[in-house]
């Protein structure tokens, strides 16, 4: 466990490993075909691994641009002194336009009002706004539909504050195989691509492949891909294991704060819906809770590591705490676990010894995916870098 130094201030963390970031940039941009762009995602605070950080290790791996969710994100990256291009996957409210000017941020355009709006700002400044067109080609989440975009580029393409940077779309199952919706979408992007160009239309770069489609579609690549869970070493479906090594960047431990042998019968935490069963069961307390990430409905699902091996977490899981359960029962030799003690280790996702919980294992026992499980461990927990 490459630890190098823990918070002063609390005995719960999240580890990042930026080689692994570095490693996972490099597989993927080993894709591409010299001249295709990479776009590293870091939204959400890099998937929770941390934005800044992430970003710093991906550019010094060969990322080209990166691609944030929301304005804060992109000014953060700006006032953290990161330089290089910015594309916001989305469209911002119009009172936000002179932020995304004053940071250099590229805002992801589909409706003309926005448009010329941030064409007047960015002439105002005397300065060009580059954006990117996006096309909606059956996600129906943004985008301008696909027979729209000749004319709605001649409605925009006037403005002197104006300028297309790059035109894409988002895949919803690229990460299907011989999937007949993902054709369609391709299909209809390339077709819109077409179009604009036929019109005489600066496209700028092209791009519409994610982490599923930059893997398992190299006939999309086309200018740029844009990576996301995969930068962190999580692969984005079965479909992408056999065809790409990936290391896994985040670990998530703490440090036992209390360990007693309660009675037999006793109940542990808020509704004692698990009570002692026999003698010798120690109960730990780690300070981890739902608020950090760890979800409430894995309350007596799921294990934690300790001395390497699994113990079982029990009782429900509370805000900022929870508790595991360990059998230091004597004549159960063969499945004894070794006592545990204020300070000890505690590994809830990552590796410890010869056992591994990853966050796809903690995904299925969610019913969720291992973008949100990684996304919520970030949100409140301190960052230690390795």
């Amino acid at each position: 466990m490459p630890l190098t130094e823990e918070p002063k201030d609390r005995w719960a963390w999240v580890e990042i490993d930026l080689n692994a970031v570095r490693k996972n940039t490099r597989a993927i941009k080993a894709l591409l075909s010299r001249g295709t762009k990479l776009m590293c995602a870091v939204k959400a605070d890099g998937y929770g691994h941390g934005a800044v950080e992430c970003t710093k290790a991906m550019r010094s791996a060969g990322a080209d641009q990166f691609a944030v969710a929301t304005v804060a994100e992109g000014v953060e990256l700006r006032k953290a002194g990161i330089e290089w291009p910015i594309l916001m996957l989305n469209q911002a409210p119009e009172a936000a336009i002179p932020t995304l000017v004053e940071y250099d941020i590229m805002p992801s355009v589909f409706t003309s009002e926005f448009a010329l709006a941030y064409g007047e700002c960015a002439a105002a400044y005397d300065k060009v706004g580059k954006y990117h067109l996006a096309i909606d080609t059956g996600m129906t989440r943004i985008g301008v539909l696909p027979e729209e975009v000749v004319d709605f580029r001649h409605s925009i393409d006037f403005h002197r504050g104006l300028q297309c940077a790059g035109t894409f779309t988002h895949f919803a199952t690229a990460d299907t195989v011989r999937d007949w919706d993902f054709r369609l979408q391709a299909e209809r992007f390339m077709g819109a691509v077409k179009a604009l160009r036929d019109a005489g239309c600066d496209v700028g770069l092209v791009h519409c492949d994610n982490t599923p489609g930059t893997i398992l579609h190299p006939e999309l690549h086309n200018d740029m891909c844009r990576a996301g869970i995969g930068l962190y070493g999580l692969q984005p479906s079965e479909a992408t294991a056999p065809r790409i090594s990936l290391a896994p960047a985040m670990s998530v431990r703490a440090r036992v704060t209390r360990a007693i042998y309660p009675a037999v019968g006793e109940g542990v935490s808020y509704g004692l819906n698990y009570r002692v069963p026999t003698p010798h069961v120690q109960v730990a307390t780690i300070p981890l809770g739902y608020a950090d990430g760890l979800s409430r409905t894995l309350s007596g699902r799921m294990d934690v590591l300790v001395h390497g091996k699994r113990a079982r977490q029990v009782g429900n899981i509370c805000m900022d705490q929870c508790m595991f359960a360990v059998d230091t029962n004597p004549v159960r030799s063969y499945r004894r676990a070794t006592p545990v003690a204020e300070g000890d280790l505690v590994t809830i996702i990552g590796e410890d010894g010869d056992e591994c919980i990853t966050a796809d294992e903690m995904a299925q026992l969610r019913g969720t995916i291992n973008y949100e499980v990684t996304c919520n461990f970030g949100m409140r927990m301190e960052k230690v870098y390795v």
